[in-house]
């Protein structure tokens, strides 16, 4: 399965590297290759993710570092969406939690 980002996502990853990098760029090297190492092991099990309360959309925490990924599943384009790339303290646009 292909790992497709909306606009809105690579923004969030974007965010998340400026954001980290400013403190500590060692830091936002692996945060940034961990949420992307997380993303291929999804791919592999793109229903792993808990469905939220759009059916299409689920949640994804990442192993390390705990950032809500929120995608949806094309079977059709065999494509993984990703839609957004959260911290736990910011606001959780897809989250029905």
């Amino acid at each position: 399965m292909k790992i497709r980002f909306t606009k809105r996502a690579t923004e969030n990853l974007v965010e998340i590297a400026d954001y980290l990098r400013e403190r500590n760029p060692a830091a936002a090297r692996r945060v940034r290759g961990a949420i992307l190492e997380s993303l291929k092991i999804l791919a592999s099990f793109p229903y792993a993710g808990r469905v939220q309360s759009t059916e299409r959309v689920r949640k994804m925490v990442t192993r390390k570092y705990s950032y809500l990924v929120y995608y949806t599943v094309d079977e059709a384009a065999d494509d993984l969406i990703v839609l957004s790339i959260k911290h736990p303290s910011r606001e959780r646009e897809h989250d029905d939690a």
